[in-house]
């Protein structure tokens, strides 16, 4: 394998780098958090700043926070850009927009170093367990040259388009995702307004048409009232603001979508940001009133 730079240790990044590592990946790691880089050094990373990590390294994968984040991580001052040279592969993992995606691609492709976005789905379970899906915009060499990653981290991974076309893909799974965990939401509280154990109404529903990789993923979560984040809601209203912001240039109405965004604005004026999304119970627990707590020991 070549030499991997890998920029953004949060809650997906960290784990991510620790499956790079023990499938024998030589790796360069890079973290505003201190003790999270002396914990991927310790495991066998080494450990550089952006400029470096450009560089020494031939893929340069990144999962920051925001498009702003990336764009300042790759081009500003003693940014990865400055390192890099020719031949080079730069993966962002991050949840961007279409447009933020495309200027990466058209920038780094003058320099003639490829580019390729893959954002991810499957929450920190997934990252852990080398689980998640991989949605990809680019060319398909730049593709190719992933694979051997992507087969590291995820359990799937998909070239969709040209570039853009991974951060959109990612754009309408959380419109998918989010809607599911509110509807999730509304149905339990629903069955704990009436009485009825909110697990016990989980367990009789997964296996029919309800069921879902959210339900399973959330309705636990929800019944053991665990809100510790695997994706926090702040996270997620980035991601929403994205969709919206996508939609209205493209002319497409989305009206569950810019409600599910007020519920999430309700949650941030309630302290909630930091919340998993599964959190999201919690707006319709206030409107009726109710906790939802399910008997899960059993």
């Amino acid at each position: 394998m070549e030499k991997v730079g890998f920029i953004g240790l949060g809650i997906m990044g960290k784990p991510m780098a620790h499956n790079l590592l023990k499938a024998g990946a030589d790796l360069m790691v890079c973290d505003l958090n201190q003790e999270a880089v002396d914990e991927l050094v310790k495991a066998g990373a080494e450990t550089g700043n952006y400029r470096e990590i450009g560089e020494k390294c031939d893929v340069i994968i990144t999962i920051l926070p925001n498009g702003a984040i990336v764009q300042s991580v790759l081009f500003g001052e003693n940014g990865v850009a400055e390192g890099l040279s020719a031949g080079k592969l730069v993966c962002d993992m991050s949840s961007v927009t279409q447009t933020e995606s495309r200027t990466c691609y058209d920038r780094l492709k003058e320099m003639g170093v490829g580019f390729v976005d893959a954002p991810v789905s499957g929450g920190e379970p997934g990252a852990i367990a080398g689980t998640l899906a991989i949605m990809c915009g680019g060319d398909q060499a730049d593709y190719d040259r992933m694979i051997p990653y992507f087969e590291i981290l995820g359990s799937s991974s998909l070239l969709i388009g040209p570039s853009g076309s991974g951060s959109i893909t990612k754009l309408a799974n959380q419109i998918i995702v989010n809607l599911n965990i509110c509807a999730v939401s509304e149905g339990l509280v629903l069955a704990a307004k009436a009485g009825a154990d909110p697990y016990k109404v989980y367990q009789a529903i997964r296996g029919g048409l309800a069921g879902s990789a959210v339900l399973d993923a959330k309705a636990p979560m929800i019944c053991a009232r665990n809100f510790k984040p695997g994706g926090k809601i702040s996270i997620n209203h980035k991601d929403i603001k994205n969709v919206l912001a996508t939609a209205h240039d493209l002319d497409v109405p989305l009206p569950f979508t810019a409600q599910l965004f007020e519920i999430q604005q309700a949650l941030k004026a309630h302290g909630h940001m930091n919340d998993d999304h599964g959190g999201y119970v919690q707006y319709f627990e206030e409107l009726a009133g109710v906790k939802v707590k399910g008997n899960t020991e059993e």
